[in-house]
């Protein structure tokens, strides 16, 4: 499978491939950072059948989701544990505040091990560390914490 670059002048880029089993897939991203993935007629590849807007984070997640080397499945001891990126959005009651003030460990059992920001990278945050908006946390847990501090850091 390989993959065609084309420049869009003007919008950003568009990324072609074919599937083995011969499905026409394009993701074209905009150089205000939205991205569109377009699905094609096998019959005839200018025609798009269906074209789905992601966003930033929701594009990152998809590419998680689909990666066919996943860092985020880890085993011990028969225990299974997760890593997974959390984003912090405009909607997150805790943008803003402190990282002490999610409560996550003790709440979801769930350790956030670092915090991304667009610069730099914060390994082992403190409780007193500040979110902020476009943060990205580094969380380890079982499945089942970890989805709790999703919905903790969403607001859910």
């Amino acid at each position: 499978m390989g993959t065609r670059r084309t420049t869009l002048p003007g919008v950003g880029t568009q990324y072609d491939f074919t599937t083995e089993g011969g499905q026409h897939i394009s993701v074209v991203v905009h150089k205000d950072g939205r991205r569109f993935i377009g699905f094609y007629d096998r019959d005839d590849p200018d025609a798009c059948l269906l074209s789905v807007p992601l966003s930033s984070e929701e594009a990152t997640a998809l590419a998680h989701l689909i990666d066919a080397a996943p860092i985020d499945a880890v085993r011990t001891d028969g225990i299974d544990l997760v890593t997974e990126h959390i984003h912090v959005t405009g909607k997150s009651p805790y943008a803003g505040r402190t990282l002490g003030d999610t409560r996550a460990r003790s709440r979801t059992g769930a350790s956030i091990v670092a915090v991304l920001r667009r610069t730099a990278a914060t390994p082992s945050p403190g409780p007193d560390f500040r979110l902020s908006i476009g943060d990205t946390l580094v969380v380890v847990g079982t499945r089942e914490g970890v989805d709790a501090l999703v919905e903790i850091i969403a607001g859910g």
